[in-house]
């Protein structure tokens, strides 16, 4: 691996890897302008692994170009068992359908979940491979596939430099009293304990894209809040003042704050030892692409609560599809079983927390909120939710339009509005993009560049 600056035709590849799946964007360095920031690197194509613990892996290549031939090729592959086959299958497609070979890349990006007392990007040696590695207890569920494919990247590019970018370093800026956890400091100091945040990526591409949007200073964010919803399979909220990170609903763990898929979110702490007796005990998951070892506890909450534990189904989209459905039914007079509540009762929970975490970081704000922005899968796609969200947020002044609302999916921009222009209060949904961020900051970082 190389500890020396690229020259600046170097390519740059970004790695988001799951622990089971793989999601990876090639860019260009277009510049490095202050003033033009999310100009400073060029997409040139992107690739999508699923399922790499359960043979076939679904793959994925796309150019970012329109044209003859640049549809996205999709296939299942059966060569790829781990993150290091899947790394290697795309550099053989890259090779035979780009003609684009390895050597020309000269950074590979990694989003890393937990960095711990990392807060800025490092190059991965020995000594932060094993930092990484020991924050795997507190994310294992993501370092662990990011431990895996860093290695996969470093043993197939030998020349490039694997950069760690993490979704802690954001969240420095929350003051002491709010990350800090009540319990015996000397205790909490040593183990690391206390409040880090999450998709820290996410929040840092969301404020660029929204500060543009809003025609704010490109290169000082320092005049905007906001109030962020990243909603997705695993959702978090943020509250952002004058550009920074002042609070964030997710703490030590991804596991805390908001429901996901499959996640808790925030419970009381006893009660998982009324759920089962066996809370402290390593539970060993076979599905998993890399070897990762958890508590029982942290299986349950991490992979076996949530929307899924209350419906079935991890997928948000189905839980409104079916929710309708039942509503409509009651709308005729028609029966219903209390089977049929769970979909309400999922919506309606994971709504009821979001407004809870809202509310409190309006008043953390002082009320100076530029705008709610929805992002993440959920936000960019669920019109009911929301439509929900700032029906409720109404009465601290925000408000949404029902067409522009609907019409999300037919609008390319990076930055939506779906409330009234005339507003202070913006109402927004804007597409992140977490492989974008990272490439971004590598083109931004003079370390990594020749003169």
């Amino acid at each position: 691996m190389s500890d020396t600056a690229a020259p600046k035709s170097g390519l740059i590849l970004a790695v988001n890897a799951g622990s089971s799946s793989l999601k990876i964007s090639l860019f260009r360095r277009v510049g490095a302008d202050a003033n033009a920031p999310h100009d400073a690197v060029d997409l040139l194509l992107v690739s999508t692994i699923n399922n790499i613990s359960a043979p076939p892996a679904n793959f994925s290549f796309k150019f970012a170009a329109h044209g003859e031939g640049r549809e996205a090729k999709k296939e299942l592959a059966q060569d790829i068992k781990d993150h290091a086959t899947a790394f290697t299958h795309f550099l053989d497609y890259l090779k035979r359908e780009a003609s684009i070979d390895r050597e020309q890349i000269v950074h590979i990006c990694h989003r890393v979940v937990h960095g711990g007392s990392y807060f800025k990007p490092v190059v991965i040696t020995d000594e932060s491979y094993h930092h990484i590695e020991r924050l795997s207890d507190l994310a294992p569920l993501h370092n662990g596939g990011a431990l895996s494919v860093m290695q996969a990247c470093i043993d197939a590019i030998p020349k490039a430099n694997s950069i760690a970018y993490f979704d802690t370093s954001f969240h420095c800026t929350m003051p002491l009293h709010v990350s800090t956890c009540p319990i015996r400091q000397d205790i909490a100091k040593k183990r690391g304990l206390k409040k880090y945040g999450f998709h820290g990526l996410s929040y840092a591409f969301i404020l660029q894209a929204v500060c543009s949007h809003l025609n704010k200073a490109r290169d000082d964010p320092s005049q905007t809040n906001l109030i962020v919803m990243h909603l997705g399979s695993g959702a978090s909220m943020c509250a952002i003042k004058e550009g920074k990170s002042l609070d964030t609903t997710m703490g030590l763990t991804p596991v805390s704050g908001l429901p996901g898929a499959t996640r808790s979110g925030a419970i009381d702490p006893s009660l998982i030892f009324h759920y089962t007796n066996r809370a402290g005990r390593i539970s060993h998951d076979r599905s998993l692409a890399v070897n990762v070892h958890v508590t029982e506890a942290e299986d349950i909450l991490n992979k076996r609560s949530g929307w899924n534990a209350l419906t079935g189904t991890t997928d948000f989209g189905e839980i409104v599809k079916q929710m309708k459905e039942v509503d409509a039914r009651l709308a005729r007079g028609e029966e219903v079983t209390e089977e049929d509540g769970k979909w309400r009762l999922a919506f309606d929970l994971f709504l009821d927390r979001i407004l809870g975490y809202l509310g409190g970081y309006y008043v953390k704000l002082g009320g100076k909120v530029d705008a709610l922005v929805f992002a993440g899968g959920i936000g960019e796609r669920s019109v009911e939710l929301r439509e929900a969200v700032v029906a409720h947020a109404a009465c601290v002044g925000f408000s949404l339009d029902p067409e522009l609302n609907k019409k999300v999916d037919s609008n390319e921009d990076v930055v939506v509005d779906v409330g009234p222009s005339s507003d202070g209060h913006h109402v927004l949904v804007c597409r992140t993009d977490e492989q974008h961020e990272m490439a971004k900051e590598c083109a931004f970082d003079s370390r990594f560049w020749e003169e």
